[in-house]
């Protein structure tokens, strides 16, 4: 696991390109425009994506020099999601977890959650959170599996996501 660099761009934009064609023919349009919601056009997950890795915020996780799975983890609450009372502060996010197909089912996905929490106590951080695509209910149980709460649902018109699940950083396993 590393930090990812600016030439690794590409790769990541692919990866996450490649699971959003996966979701959609499991007939789930996550990571997909919402109508009338320009978050999820490429062009502005792609930007997600160069900001994150500007910012220092982008991991990957590399067999020999391949990237087969990506994370952004950084201190940015979504104030559509994450209010006053949730202390957003005490917290890491994260956003864009992303296996390569081709490595699902390795336990992978388990060992970026353990990487994340790992950096959220290391930041002194009380919480690890995350917003999960709400019409994606295998993605909430894969969480709850991971030791994460599931804390509210939260409906937007606007928003695809917003069901927020979050697990106290000092748990292990």
């Amino acid at each position: 696991m590393r930090v990812a660099e600016a030439s690794d761009f590409a790769a990541v934009a692919r990866l996450q390109s490649d699971v959003v064609r996966w979701l959609a023919t499991r007939g789930l349009d996550q990571w997909q425009s919402v109508e009338s919601n320009d978050r999820q056009t490429p062009e502005r997950m792609q930007k997600r994506i160069a900001d994150a890795i500007g910012r220092g915020e982008c991991f990957v996780l590399t067999d020999d020099s391949r990237i087969v799975a990506t994370v952004i983890i950084d201190e940015l609450a979504d104030p559509e999601f994450w209010q006053d009372e949730d202390d957003p502060g005490d917290a890491l996010y994260v956003h864009r977890m992303i296996v390569s197909r081709n490595y699902a089912g390795r336990g992978i996905g388990e060992n970026l959650v353990d990487f994340a929490l790992r950096l959220a106590r290391k930041r002194g951080k009380k919480w690890l959170r995350l917003d999960a695509w709400r019409t994606n209910p295998a993605l909430h149980e894969y969480y709850r599996q991971l030791g994460f709460d599931h804390v509210r649902t939260v409906s937007l018109p606007h928003r695809g996501s917003g069901a927020l699940f979050q697990r106290h950083a000092g748990d292990s396993g």
